[in-house]
């Protein structure tokens, strides 16, 4: 069930993967994108097909991360894509928002790493940092050469770190005059934490009660990051347990841009779209392998795909993904018009979680007992959903941003 529909001219094709548009694309929305960023559409859904599929369900199992792939993700421009400086060509935020439905449509896992990496911490420093900075980090990390995280969730603050928020930083003259910075506290569900070459610390300054962000280079004296173990989601993203003590960074390490939370929530509403594009992808990842199930699974001596209460599962599932592209395109179109705000990506992020987690559970409901084994194809994708429905802000939460715009009024305590 292909749609007919030209492939891209020259673009790599993996063996059954059309270059052209994905069944789940139904109102051919991948159309709006320009040739060029059509035919970089085509190369990396045919890199993931080769490359990240075969082995995805081995890594969740074993909890690994694909770092062996990092080369070949630099090469195809998935770092700083949307960074002016380092990105291989000028794209759209639509663009770049395909590019996340079409990593997680293979592997959520891969989806978060690289956005952890290129979303967040890089980000982070083309927001927040000087030109210096930005120059020093920004190039090497777009190359793979180096790897970021980013450190803003605490032990015991999630939802609300832009108050609550408990590490400190503490500005000293060092032994040779200098400025630098003590930092003291404990972050938790950190991807990429231990293997990060610079870890992006939000910190409280003791001086001034602002929120403030620091490059801390690894490794560093005082940190020490530790794997979480036993996740029922997201496997193969190695999260980390972070504790900071008395962890001194200079001066110029501190992001001299970021002057409070709300530069903070900058950097978060460049990431919060893509997470709404990331959980369409899920939502993808699942509905195709139960399609496929449908065809080929035969009850009562005929094909389940051909009973209507499996039709109508895969029609809701197609709706709700169909939906929520177009919701995505738009606010991806509005970041391009710098009209788009915080309660905007919230309701992305709210409405396409809640409606990929939806999906999932349908997908797998199809396929009956045979859904939770990772052989066919649904399991992963069910158990990563809800990692995504919760992180870049919980659904919840978004929605109270969204409201808080519609009545004028805060709801958070």
């Amino acid at each position: 069930m292909t749609l007919a529909l030209d492939q891209t001219e020259g673009a790599e094709e993996a063996p059954g993967i059309p270059a052209a548009l994905l069944d789940a694309d139904f109102y051919g929305f991948q159309q709006r994108l320009t040739p060029a960023e059509q035919a970089s559409v085509a190369d990396i859904r045919a890199y993931l097909e080769r490359e990240v599929r075969p082995g995805a369900d081995e890594r969740w199992e074993a909890a690994t991360s694909p770092r062996h792939l990092i080369p070949g993700f630099a090469d195809l421009g998935l770092f700083g894509s949307g960074i002016e400086s380092v990105r291989h060509f000028e794209n759209s935020a639509v663009y770049r928002g395909w590019i996340a439905l079409e990593i997680a449509r293979v592997d959520p896992s891969t989806a978060t790493f690289i956005g952890v990496h290129s979303g967040l911490a890089m980000n982070a420093i083309a927001v927040g940092g000087s030109p210096a900075q930005q120059a020093e980090w920004l190039p090497p990390m777009a190359r793979g050469e180096l790897i970021g995280a980013f450190g803003l969730t605490e032990p015991l603050h999630g939802s609300d770190t832009a108050k609550g928020l408990e590490t400190t930083a503490t500005r000293r003259t060092a032994a040779d005059g200098s400025d630098e910075w003590v930092l003291n506290g404990a972050k938790r569900w950190i991807g990429n934490a231990g293997f990060a070459d610079v870890v992006v610390i939000w910190a409280r300054d003791t001086a001034d009660d602002q929120v403030k962000g620091f490059l801390v280079r690894q490794p560093a004296t005082g940190f020490t990051a530790t794997k979480i173990e036993r996740k029922q989601s997201l496997r193969a993203v190695e999260n980390a347990d972070i504790t900071l003590t008395d962890v001194v960074v200079p001066e110029s390490d501190r992001l001299q841009e970021i002057h409070g939370f709300r530069d903070v929530a900058i950097v978060l509403r460049l990431t919060r779209a893509d997470v709404a594009w990331q959980a369409i992808g899920v939502a993808v990842g699942a509905y195709e392998a139960a399609l496929a199930y449908a065809n080929s699974r035969v009850q009562f001596g005929k094909p389940i795909a051909s009973f209507q209460l499996v039709q109508q599962k895969l029609a809701d599932s197609l709706a709700d993904i169909t939906a929520s592209i177009a919701l995505c395109v738009r606010v991806s179109e509005m970041l391009d018009e710098d009209a788009q705000r915080d309660h905007h990506s919230a309701m992305a992020k709210a409405f396409a979680t809640r409606r990929m987690r939806d999906t999932v559970a349908r997908c797998r409901e199809l396929m009956g007992g045979n859904g939770i084994q990772l052989d066919h194809g649904v399991a992963r994708f069910f158990a990563d959903a809800e990692a995504v429905y919760t992180f870049e802000g919980t659904y919840d939460m978004n929605t109270l941003i969204v409201g808080r715009a519609i009545t004028g009024r805060a709801a958070f305590v």
